[in-house]
């Protein structure tokens, strides 16, 4: 079923692929030697992203970098995060493992607290041969993980990693505990944080270009994570009257109070009442603020991307984006992620393998944790025994329609299966009792504005759903 494929055969799969399943060890260490002389990997993090880019077909929001990278790799149509917020979700990708009861449930969640015996993505690659280098947030804490990077590099800022460089909101931020949600600044792009890691991954390139090095690169861009502070002239890309605020401000129909939340993050920040929906002048300005954001985000990363060609280093690197979690822009009256709506779980991930003959696009229901093996895989690595995702590389080239045709997510003590065009959530208490559900039909309601958990029609879909996302939460989901 090979069709739309990129051709960009730099070498063989055959060659690359042939026994690196990990199933079996025969050869693999010859075939590791061989991989790391050739493929390097760019994996780029970007917070707080969701699909509302050009290459996703929203046609208001100038991401032309990000969309270039995507004509010539494999959008990922229907990615979801394993949790909805970042530290947790970071922790997941890195470790190739779904949340428990008891880990990566939170933002402040760390790996070596949680999970100190897995590998992560940078410890793996290092020990097999790759120079692995850290640069922004990609892991939520400096130092977690051991072992991971031979070089770690977290960016400085003028004050808090609220990162301002207007001095009257610097002394709100460090004196006053006052944070402004956005800023506006005619400044150059490096002045703020993500230009700063742009301009350093640039460096790591060229120096790595120098020594040969086989590399694992990872580069972590924070906007558009609150608050929207962008250079003026990524704000001036967008005319106002062009964006448009969600119609489905209500909570859907027949849902759970618990599947809600008040937006606490979004709270903390100057203008925002404590309680309450924001004015549509206020809903307006941060929607506008979030878009300025995912622009300037965008622009650096085509700097990065460009130094990579330039440098003619892009054939033999496989280049992966992707978008911690979703964020909600008030729909369903929300704001913020911390939930277990389409809005907060679905993510962008791009792949490019040019080493690869690749589909342009799939609806394979992919997660987090099966980016992990697919990286071993498309590397030579035998693919750990704690991975518990599936290798997306016979999607990526076309051979399967899907790895295992669902994704595991969750908040809080709310847990979602994605499978076919349903999304089911249950609310299980310590006890595993089910306290509330959610069930949306996306083929008839893709803006998830009808629960229809409750209607007698769908006893036995529902049913079906729950035994399944209780038999994929894994045997690990006590244990941990």
């Amino acid at each position: 079923m090979k069709k739309n494929m990129i051709k960009t055969g730099l070498f063989s799969t055959l060659v690359l692929l042939g026994g690196c399943s990990g199933s079996s060890s025969e050869g693999i260490s010859q075939q590791v030697e061989n991989q790391k002389q050739r493929l390097n990997f760019l994996f780029i993090a970007i917070d707080d992203l969701r699909p509302e880019l050009g290459a996703y077909g929203e046609s208001r929001i100038h991401s032309p970098n990000i969309d270039q990278l995507a004509a010539g790799a494999v959008r990922f149509d229907r990615a979801y995060c394993n949790i909805a917020v970042c530290g947790a979700s970071r922790a997941s990708i890195l470790t190739g493992t779904r949340p428990t009861r008891n880990t990566w449930i939170n933002y402040y969640d760390a790996i070596t607290e949680m999970r100190p015996d897995v590998k992560t993505l940078g410890h793996i690659f290092r020990e097999n041969g790759w120079h692995t280098i850290h640069n922004g947030k990609v892991m939520h804490h400096a130092g977690d993980a051991s072992g991971s990077w031979d070089e770690e590099w977290w960016s400085e800022t003028s004050g808090t990693w609220r990162d301002y460089e207007d001095p009257e909101n610097i002394h709100k931020d460090t004196a006053l505990s006052l944070y402004p949600s956005y800023e506006a600044l005619d400044v150059d792009d490096n002045v703020y944080r993500d230009g700063k890691i742009a301009d350093k991954t640039i460096a790591d390139l060229k120096k790595l270009k120098e020594s040969g090095d086989p590399f694992f690169l990872a580069a972590g861009f924070l906007k558009p994570h609150l608050p929207f502070n962008a250079p003026k002239k990524y704000w001036e890309l967008y005319d106002s009257a062009d964006i448009v605020l969600p119609q489905n401000t209500k909570m859907p129909q027949n849902t759970p109070e618990v599947a809600m939340h008040n937006w606490g993050e979004l709270r903390q920040y100057e203008g925002i009442p404590a309680e309450g929906p924001l004015t549509d002048e206020m809903a307006h300005k941060l929607k506008h603020g979030y878009y300025a954001c995912v622009s300037y985000t965008d622009a650096q990363v085509g700097k990065v991307l460009r130094a990579l060609e330039e440098l003619d280093m892009a054939e033999n690197t496989v280049v992966v984006l992707w978008g911690d979690h979703g964020w909600n822009l008030r729909e369903h009256g929300l704001w913020c992620k911390h939930c277990n709506f389409e809005t907060a779980l679905q993510v962008p991930l791009i792949i490019r393998a040019p080493q690869l003959d690749m589909v342009n696009a799939t609806s394979a229901i992919t997660e987090f944790v099966d980016v992990y093996p697919t990286l071993c895989e498309m590397a030579g690595i035998p693919i750990p025994a704690h991975a518990e995702g599936k290798s997306l590389v016979p999607v990526i080239t076309g051979e399967a329609e899907e790895v295992d045709g669902l994704a595991i997510c969750r908040w809080k003590e709310g847990y979602t299966i994605i499978k076919e065009h349903y999304a089911y959530t249950e609310w299980l208490d310590s006890s595993d009792n089910t306290y509330a559900s959610m069930l949306f039909d996306h083929a008839a309601d893709p803006d998830e504005n009808f629960n229809i958990a409750h209607k007698p029609e769908n006893k036995e879909l529902k049913e079906t759903l729950s035994r399944e996302l209780k038999e994929n939460l894994g045997e690990n989901f006590d244990r941990y």
